[in-house]
């Protein structure tokens, strides 16, 4: 028992001190300095940033966007998870990867592609959406709602039909069915895509940032302007402060409500579409249509150089822009996301691993139950602080020895890991979760080490999910924008960094970058989503 526990305290240690080091002592440091702003405890100025009309006004429109943001993203969701996962037609598994590809889009090209299509000459610039916060609704649902799909979809699709079929023989009504016997079933699932939904949208950076400006303002956004324009430092402290507490609450909350219904689960075959089937089907192509739009509007305004047909504005990708917007050529930039996503894959994964590891082993007590409770919220708490807070947070305090680590080449791919960490451990957990615990006993028993069970009896089901966790993190690291906005050196920018300062200059030389910079990115994180749909395995959710 004793050398059982010592095993899986090692293998913890390793997580738990990143996870100390690059994310507790950070988000602690931006605490420290919003309450102990002059190296006394002063909790005025916190209050005092907190009772300010102007945080108050951001705090609203915070909420309000995200709430908005989350009923679109489920309203639109549930129809699609329903018609993609439940039924069977063809293209279906093609869809179903195109459908979630809005969600590793980098944010800074969301808001880049609803600028393009709602703004002055866009093709629905007539509906005077663009600089409204219509416009950033939208662009938060299109991001999120492939969360809901999936989430839900996964679930949905692993729901024993039974229950459903004995109620129509009965004489129920479709509707009846799915509101008594389907909807109860689907809570916990529906609740867990909607509270992540709504952390996704209250923590949204590059869309507000690009659609709202300083007019539609957010706490993140309103943390990033206090602290690169107005340098107020405390303040953007305090707001962080408030953030956590929200983020936190939300976290207990959603995962008390996941665990209320216990639902028994065998996975199905999908059916041919039927009639009845008629409006689930319309609102996955309506959903298409509103996913493709925006994507198109990018694409096309990226090959059009003074209302002619070009490909200058690509050719303009190996420059540094119109009156030097750049300190290096976008295709520098482009290396750099590349190498910086390497380096946080292999972070995310390594400390992935040992997370799931320790998360999914057998626990012989209720205490040590509720340890491995207590480190399952701990390493998704990286999943609801908002990216801005990280960077932030890394910023001011690895700035003395003997973590000074300002300018070392692997703080920006730790943050990119950060965030990714929650989206590789929920891969890989469920997988682990499955694998029966009496197959390691017996291979134990037969004399293999714990590494070579590890090789014979989880590897063999880990090592597709692996691959996906790894597209994962690969994909958020090179569209990650908010810890790298404060962290990345100026010599060394990423894609969504040059993207973000060549909207900022003006110029139709630097727009025309921005459009092709961002069709360039999009491409290669759908390029990446689609392999991971291909090792998707059935029934297991992403979060």
């Amino acid at each position: 028992m004793t050398r059982r526990l010592l095993g899986l305290t090692a293998l913890a240690l390793v997580p738990l001190l990143v996870l100390t080091a690059f994310f507790v002592v950070p988000v602690s440091g931006m605490v420290a300095r919003g309450f102990w702003p002059e190296g006394s405890f002063d909790p005025g100025g916190v209050l005092e940033v907190l009772t300010r009309s102007r945080t108050l006004r951001v705090l609203g429109f915070t909420l309000w966007s995200a709430a908005a943001g989350t009923a679109g993203s489920v309203l639109l969701g549930l129809p699609a998870a329903y018609a993609l996962h439940r039924t069977a037609f063809p293209l279906r598994r093609f869809l179903r990867a195109a459908l979630l590809v809005p969600f590793v889009l980098p944010t800074v090209v969301v808001g880049v592609a609803f600028r393009q299509l709602l703004g002055e000459g866009g093709p629905l610039g007539g509906l005077g959406l663009d600089g409204t916060p219509a416009a950033i609704v939208l662009g938060l649902v299109f991001f999120n709602v492939a969360v809901v799909i999936r989430v839900v979809g996964s679930a949905w699709e692993a729901l024993d039909r039974r229950a459903e079929q004995a109620a129509a023989t009965l004489g129920a009504t479709p509707v009846h069915v799915f509101r008594t016997v389907t909807l109860p079933r689907l809570r916990p699932a529906i609740v867990s895509a909607a509270s992540v939904v709504f952390l996704f949208c209250a923590t949204a950076f590059g869309i507000v940032l690009t659609l709202g400006g300083t007019r539609y303002a957010t706490v993140e956004t309103e943390i990033y302007l206090l602290t690169v324009q107005l340098f107020d430092l405390p303040g953007a402290a305090a707001l962080s402060v408030l953030q956590l507490a929200v983020v936190v609450g939300l976290l207990l909350a959603a995962r008390r409500a996941r665990t209320t219904v216990p639902v028994v689960r065998s996975p199905s075959t999908p059916r041919r579409l039927r009639r009845s089937d008629l409006l689930p089907a319309v609102v996955t192509v309506l959903l298409l249509g509103y996913v493709a739009l925006p994507v198109a509007a990018l694409v096309l305004g990226s090959l059009r150089v003074d209302d002619t047909w070009s490909l200058a504005n690509y050719r303009a990708l190996a420059t540094t822009g119109d009156r030097q917007a750049l300190p290096v050529p976008v295709t520098e930039a482009l290396l750099n996301s590349l190498r910086t996503a390497v380096d946080a894959t292999w972070l995310a994964l390594l400390v992935g691993v040992l997370v799931a590891v320790v998360a999914t082993r057998r626990s012989r007590s209720r205490a040590e139950r509720r340890v491995r409770g207590l480190l399952d919220g701990l390493f998704m708490l990286p999943l609801g602080v908002s990216a801005v807070t990280l960077g932030f947070g890394l910023l001011i305090t690895l700035d003395s020895p003997p973590l000074d680590l300002r300018d070392h080449p692997l703080l920006v791919p730790l943050a990119q890991a950060l965030v990714a960490l929650p989206l590789v451990v929920r891969v890989l957990v469920p997988v682990l979760a499955g694998v029966d615990d009496r197959q390691r006993q017996a291979a134990a028993s037969l004399g293999a080490g714990p590494l070579r069970t590890l090789a014979t009896v989880d590897l063999p089901v880990l090592w597709k999910p692996l691959l996906a966790g790894a597209g994962f993190a690969f994909a958020v690291s090179l569209g990650e924008f908010g810890a790298t906005s404060f962290l990345a050196r100026e010599e060394f920018p990423t894609m969504p960094i040059v993207i973000f300062r060549l909207l900022g200059h003006p110029g139709a030389m630097n727009y025309g970058m921005a459009l092709a910079a961002s069709v360039v990115l999009a491409a290669a994180t759908a390029a990446v989503m689609l392999a991971v749909d291909r090792l998707r395995v059935s029934s297991v959710g992403a979060f």
